[in-house]
């Protein structure tokens, strides 16, 4: 059963993940990305949770997976990628007065 749960509950955090990012990345206005927000962040907790019980129950599948060479080196690749767009993220900082504008125009909304 947990097992189904899981499942499910991953298919539909992945479409409202992915719906509210595209939207968020076709919508370019700062004013839709907050508004989406909530939605997107919620659904983010829902498919975190999802993910580790999901790896959890398949978790030997999935190390018979890495055990493919090929395999090995694509997942290594996009961890690669992961840590890279992360630095390039966290160095790359928005002035604070405009940060707290932000910030304050967010939390208004998910009031």
């Amino acid at each position: 059963m947990l097992r189904k749960i899981a499942a499910v509950s991953l298919a539909v955090s992945f479409v409202a993940m992915a719906t509210s990012g595209l939207m968020m990345f076709v919508i370019e206005k700062p004013s839709f990305t907050i508004q989406m927000h909530p939605v997107h962040k919620v659904f983010g907790l829902f498919m975190i949770l999802a993910a580790i019980t999901h790896l959890s129950l398949n978790f030997r599948g999935l190390i018979n997976h890495l055990r493919t060479k090929s395999i090995a080196i694509y997942g290594s690749a996009l961890v690669a990628a992961l840590v890279l767009l992360y630095g390039i993220a966290i160095n790359n900082e928005i002035p604070a007065e405009l940060a707290e504008q932000m910030d304050a125009a967010a939390a208004k909304v998910e009031q």
